[in-house]
This record gives structure tokens, C-alpha cells and sequence, in this order.
């Protein structure tokens, strides 16, 4: 992948991020490294968790098979577009 399917990537999953769990920020205000869940983040739950990983597989065709998984893809927009990347290629 190159270094700009990869930036149109992050901007494609910080958008659906703010779409699907109707955050009052926009995507332009996501950081890619920065955390989605616990202190210093966006303040997600798990609720927002379980919409995600329902985004990932309808729009990107991830399956994150169990919880150990989630917790690792769902980080930061790095580590989703990172695990994108792993299930296309």
C-alpha cells in the first residue's frame, strides 16, 4: 500500500469513526496514534467498541474473532488501518 492509500485510509476510518457513533468532533480533530478508549482519548465505550468492530467488518471486511483481538485493532486509527491493510493483502 502506499503512503497515500494509507493517509486517504485514516481519513476514510476517522470519518466512518465519527459517522457511525455520532461523535461531536469532527475527523480532521482525530489524531492517527491517538487512543480511542481509556484516559487521554475519545472517551469510547464498549458499546462504541462493538460498533466498530461492526464497521470494520461491514465497510473493510475485517473479522475480529474475539475480545483480545478487539482491544489490540481498536487502539488508535494506526492500528485499525493497520489491520485493514493485514486482511486485504
Amino acid at each position: 500500500m502506499t503512503i497515500e492509500n494509507a493517509i486517504e485510509l485514516k481519513k476514510k476510518l476517522k470519518e466512518l469513526i465519527v459517522e457511525n457513533l455520532m461523535l461531536q468532533v469532527s475527523a480532521e480533530e482525530i489524531a492517527d496514534d491517538q487512543p480511542l478508549f481509556g484516559p487521554e482519548s475519545l472517551g469510547l465505550d464498549s458499546v462504541d467498541g462493538l460498533q466498530l468492530v461492526v464497521m470494520l467488518e461491514k465497510h473493510f471486511g475485517v473479522k475480529i474473532a474475539d475480545q483480545e483481538v478487539a482491544r489490540q485493532v481498536l487502539q488508535s486509527v494506526n492500528r485499525m488501518a493497520e489491520a485493514v491493510q493485514g486482511s486485504q493483502s
